[in-house]
């Protein structure tokens, strides 16, 4: 297949606000041996896209630092961790039958070789994404969905926010009969967590918004309980014997209040900091109970294999709340912000 010389995307060009969203005409990368590239049919928003443009992540030793996802970005930088779309060419010595077909591409960078590695990096942020026409990517982490039913709309928001929520219940290990507890449900990852963990056969509880709460329940959450009430006294009448795992992207006072309502060797999975990163809580209430406090980041490369195989059969159905073109891609992370959408914000270049 034949592309362009030139693409159009969208770059920040520092830390800031949507303002240092900037559209721009680039040149279009050959792949180079070992990659492929990805004409890009849907690019998915996530919160790691306006954390990463404000810098939010901190550094060891420096919390308030301005800092991409695993450190300093290089600017100008084009966003966009999610990505399905068509391969369109290989690099020296590729597989030529790749062209053509159709693939979403594992957006973390690992630390290592292997099925368990762990991701030390993000396209979009540690490497340009697919806020853009086109994006390169390794062979080895392009992945074929051809056969799926899903959309690419739908394919595009599954790697981070279904990949996060896989990585948390992997690592949580969530298994059939437990009750989980689910919090910042109606978001990206909470959807994908409450209906990967109701597929596993948990109870799950699911926090909420009053407004969202119809939307949440519709994914698959048994109960729903309003954040805007007692959330600690809504979870221990829902769930009198407790709590087998949480699955947390919302941090704050909710791990203070929350981790005595863990049953003995509960689990605590934490992947996000939405209501805050700086934490207190009563030790005392994990050693005595045998309770754990997992810190998840993302996925492993087994746990992106398991959710591609959910995806070629449609066993995941992610929620598009919005579509925005690529044009437009401030307005996009704006609507994000504002948090009042229940799904996935996908742009299409």
């Amino acid at each position: 297949m034949s592309t362009s010389q030139f693409m159009r995307a969208v770059r920040i060009t520092g830390h800031g606000g949507p303002e240092v969203l900037e559209p721009a005409e680039v040149a279009v990368l050959a792949p180079r041996a070992g990659e492929v590239l990805v004409q890009v049919g849907a690019v998915a928003l996530n919160n790691t896209d306006l954390w990463t443009r404000e810098g939010a992540y901190g550094r060891p030793g420096d919390p308030k630092a301005l800092s991409g996802w695993r450190g300093p970005i290089d600017f100008p930088r084009i966003q966009g961790a999610d990505v399905a779309g068509r391969v369109v060419a290989v690099g020296a010595g590729g597989e030529a039958s790749l062209v053509g077909r159709r693939v979403v591409v594992d957006p973390a960078i690992y630390d290592t070789e292997g099925p368990d590695a762990n991701p030390v990096g993000l396209m979009g942020s540690e490497r340009d994404g697919g806020y853009a026409e086109y994006v390169t990517a390794p062979v080895e982490r392009v992945h074929d969905v051809t056969e799926s039913p899903l959309t690419d709309d739908q394919l595009a928001a599954l790697p981070t926010a279904y990949g996060t929520a896989l990585g948390m219940i992997e690592r949580g290990r969530l298994r059939k009969g437990e009750t989980a507890l689910v919090s910042g449900a109606s978001g990206g990852v909470g959807l994908a967590l409450v209906q990967i963990a109701r597929a596993r056969g948990a109870r799950v509880l699911a926090i909420s918004s009053g407004p969202k709460v119809d939307a949440v329940r519709e994914e698959g959450a048994h109960e729903v309980i309003d954040r805007a009430g007692d959330v600690a006294e809504q979870i221990r009448t829902a769930a009198p014997e407790g709590i087998d795992v949480t699955l947390d992207v919302v941090a704050g006072e909710l791990v203070g209040e929350g981790l005595p309502l863990l049953r003995e060797g509960g689990r605590w999975v934490i992947a996000g900091a939405l209501a805050g990163y700086d934490v207190t809580f009563d030790v005392r209430r994990l050693y005595l109970h045998n309770a754990q406090v997992i810190g998840s980041s993302m996925h492993t490369p087994a746990h992106f294999d398991l959710l591609m195989d959910l995806a070629r059969r449609a066993e995941v159905q992610p929620v598009i709340a919005a579509t925005f073109p690529l044009d437009q891609a401030a307005r996009a992370q704006e609507e994000l912000s504002r948090r009042g959408h229940v799904g996935k914000i996908v742009m299409h270049p």
